[in-house]
């Protein structure tokens, strides 16, 4: 799902720069969100939330009480009612979290964005660092992967060495 997230300032903050000249979203990015329900009537509750994303209602809970969820709205028998902008926000932090982004830093990211657009700088800064670290941890995946390769490359040549043996 792609992030929109309405900054105190009223702005939308995509999470995705602009292409070309055109204006027009990134052609690599993933496509637009296909959300349950319409904008409109969007009024999922907490456990409507926690079976579309995976994650618990207490982990949702924790996450407002935190501050990486804006405030949720309330129905007025005070049950949260999410909309489509926040399970979009989830998604997001999903890919944070998938990052290894500490959770201090999505909870600094999502005050930046909370608070306009005055912040685009600091929330590039953090975002380039976790990009930085993202790249270091997949160089460090594939050198692994390629010491599991020569692994498995030599017991299956050992495996057919002995089978022939075996079998003389």
């Amino acid at each position: 799902m792609t992030v929109t997230q309405t900054t105190a300032a009223g702005v939308e903050d995509t999470g995705q720069t602009a292409g070309p000249a055109t204006g027009s979203a990134d052609p690599c990015s993933a496509p637009p969100p296909r959300h349950p329900r319409p904008d409109g009537q969007d009024g999922y509750t907490i456990s409507e939330v926690a079976a579309l994303t995976g994650l618990t209602a207490h982990t949702l809970r924790w996450y407002e009480r935190i501050g990486l969820m804006a405030h949720v709205d309330r129905s007025h028998t005070g049950q949260r009612r999410y909309t489509n902008r926040d399970l979009d926000w989830l998604d997001l932090v999903g890919k944070l979290r998938l990052t290894g982004m500490p959770v201090a830093d999505m909870v600094r990211y999502a005050e930046l964005v909370r608070a306009g657009e005055a912040t685009y700088g600091e929330r590039y800064q953090l975002l380039q660092a976790t990009r930085r670290d993202v790249l270091a941890r997949i160089a460090e995946l594939q050198d692994t992967l390629a010491v599991l390769d020569r692994k498995i490359g030599f017991y299956a040549d050992a495996g057919r060495a002995y089978e022939t043996e075996r079998t003389r």
